[in-house]
């Protein structure tokens, strides 16, 4: 029989496009209604072009707790930051918007699936590293 398969055996790009998908098939996590304007930080031009990008953030941002605890906005903000262009100057590391990361942790902490850590940043909850296996699962089955 084979051992169940968890978030850390499956591809990444795969998991997070499927984690995404249950996320927005389950209608728990509600889009605030600033995603189709709103910049993901101050290095960008303009807003993301994928009308999902809500969802696969909170995917990317819920599986990098499930794999690292501890993680809050200020280490989301230097994750999801990148190179400003400054035109014909230098082009310096920028970090990404606060307020969509604490947005999204907000959501995720509602649905249950992370919880507030008490040394500081957020932690995985049993049923949100249940939910997230179930997903790696089912993409295990389907490869």
């Amino acid at each position: 029989m084979e051992a169940a398969r968890t978030v850390k055996d499956v591809s990444p790009h795969d998991f997070v496009k499927a984690y995404a998908a249950h996320l927005k098939r389950s209608g728990k996590i509600e889009l605030p209604p600033w995603t189709d304007i709103v910049k993901t930080g101050k290095l960008k031009e303009l807003p993301p072009y994928d009308p999902d990008w809500y969802y696969i953030r909170a995917a990317s941002m819920a599986r990098k707790i499930y794999l690292r605890g501890g993680l809050g906005v200020g280490a989301f903000r230097r994750i999801y930051g990148g190179a400003k262009r400054n035109g014909s100057r230098p082009r310096h590391f920028c970090k990404s918007s606060g307020s969509v990361a604490r947005h999204i942790l907000q959501q995720l902490q509602n649905v249950n699936i992370i919880d507030i850590d008490t040394k500081g940043g957020r932690r995985i909850t049993s049923n949100g590293q249940r939910d997230l296996d179930q997903v790696a699962g089912r993409i295990a089955v389907a490869i």
